[in-house]
């Protein structure tokens, strides 16, 4: 059974910066591809990025490229979302999620396992 555990949400200032982190566990991940998801209220879940575990290959929204980076460390088996340059319409619950069918997937249909959420408030 994988589970993905977030942490590091937050509230910060627009301009800001916020590392998150998704603990993965239950399975070896070498076939995974492991995304980060966010949703406002009233709004639908949207993609952010995603990582190949294997080799590390990264795919980012038009929204939040340039400014955020996804990482992962496989010896600790966590995947990371450094957030720079925050603006308050990146106020969110930020999802991480991992799938082992496509190499690279951008839906969220897509993905198997969710973990549980983190609150990042970005303040104007």
């Amino acid at each position: 059974q994988v589970q993905l555990v977030e942490s590091g949400g937050g509230l910060v200032q627009a301009g800001g910066s916020l590392r998150l982190s998704c603990a993965a566990s239950g399975r070896a991940f070498s076939r995974y591809t492991m995304g980060w998801f966010r949703q406002a209220p009233g709004k639908e879940r949207e993609f952010v990025a995603s990582i190949k575990w294997s080799d590390g290959d990264t795919s980012y929204s038009d929204s939040v490229k340039g400014r955020f980076t996804i990482s992962r460390d496989t010896a600790k088996n966590t995947v990371y979302l450094q957030m720079n340059n925050l603006r308050p319409e990146d106020t969110a619950v930020y999802y991480c999620a991992a799938q082992a069918q496509f190499a690279y997937a951008s839906t969220f249909n897509e993905y198997d396992f969710w973990g549980q959420g983190t609150q990042v408030t970005v303040s104007s």
